[in-house]
């Protein structure tokens, strides 16, 4: 099950389970203080039972001074529920009958137990009837998933044939008119468009490949090269040294062209783009727009700006945790971004 989907199955699941476990928990609490009443009124009438012929071994009587406003009416005070009942032919006394309020404790606690274990039994039946709910309410977001995905797939099938085409072409007018600076940009954007669909692939599915040992500088500079030729208003400044990483060398390229690719895409106007390695961390630090929230800039398809489809940065987080890369973001908006890539656990001295 992808993450889109478990994250709406638990919402769909805690929506209609709370809602449902809320509702019956103010039921039975309305439901327990209408049975604490019968209880009351029970108790009341059997102590009027009581007070005819005094033989009842539940309840003890006693006299007190007679007081209208107390007669026939059931009191808790004190350690004892009592009510007061006539005397025929007192005008003085009046019959107390009552019970301890302990044994009232021993029949309020035999009510509560009886309705806890119907409340659970009835919350089982809800947490069943919810993970049906919230599977049957996952299939249509399902549905709509494969069907991104078919299209997704066939776009990657379309894009083959122009693509093979304009490469074509553009070895031929290479070779007609050699090397000039508009067929490398030419060149560029279909790498790029390249790039694109090795991000929509790993989208769709993660290509693992073997790992192979390769120099970082190299391939930085090499990426770096390739984005500053698309990007002529940006400045970029390396500060790299020759280090030597073990891992996959593909997925390590579309991490770096995405975070080189959004550094320059959000820039500002002759902007500038800092990509450095300190003690094992790959740094890309841009004078751009900045991120507004951080915490979510990983999420697929959650982007900020109107340009591209935001999946550029979940691609860097999926890639970097199946590589073992830490990333860390500090951004401030109007100001720029950092991102630093902890590669200790790629490095060749460490493997």
């Amino acid at each position: 099950m992808k993450k889109v989907e478990l994250k709406a199955l638990i919402r769909s699941f805690l929506l209609f389970f709370l809602s449902i476990t809320t509702l019956l928990g103010t039921l039975f609490f309305f439901e327990y203080k209408k049975d604490i009443t019968a209880l009351d009124e029970t108790i009341l009438s059997e102590m009027k039972v009581c007070s005819f012929n005094l033989q009842c071994t539940k309840y003890q009587f006693d006299f007190a001074p007679l007081k209208e406003e107390q007669l026939y009416k059931l009191h808790k005070e004190g350690d004892k529920l009592s009510s007061y009942f006539l005397i025929p032919g007192s005008q003085k006394n009046a019959l107390k009958i009552y019970l301890q309020k302990s044994e009232y404790e021993k029949e309020l606690e035999t009510l509560e137990k009886k309705l806890l274990v119907e409340f659970f039994f009835v919350v089982i039946i809800v947490l069943l009837l919810s993970l049906l709910f919230a599977f049957y309410t996952l299939a249509p977001l399902r549905d709509a998933l494969k069907l991104t995905e078919e299209f997704v797939k066939d776009i990657l099938h379309d894009f083959n044939t122009p693509l093979s085409t304009l490469r074509l072409n553009t070895s031929m007018l290479k070779s007609e008119f050699g090397e000039s600076k508009k067929i490398t940009r030419i060149e560029n954007a279909v790498q790029n468009i390249l790039n694109l669909q090795a991000n929509l692939r790993a989208y769709l599915k993660s290509h693992s490949s073997q790992k192979e040992v390769f120099d970082l500088k190299e391939v930085v500079e090499e990426r770096v090269a390739m984005v500053e030729s698309n990007f002529t208003t940006i400045r970029f400044h390396t500060t790299l040294s020759p280090q030597q990483l073990n891992t996959h060398k593909n997925s390590f390229v579309r991490i770096v062209d995405n975070l080189l690719s959004n550094a320059a895409k959000y820039n500002k106007e002759n902007g500038e783009v800092f990509v450095s390695y300190e003690k094992g961390v790959l740094i890309f630090k841009d004078t751009g727009k900045g991120i507004k929230n951080p915490d979510k800039i990983f999420d697929r398809f959650y982007k900020e700006h109107e340009r591209g489809i935001g999946i550029g940065l979940h691609i860097v987080n999926k890639l970097s945790q199946e590589l073992g890369i830490e990333i860390e973001i500090e951004s401030e908006l109007n100001k720029g971004s950092t991102f630093r890539l902890n590669l200790t656990k790629l490095l060749v001295n460490n493997n």
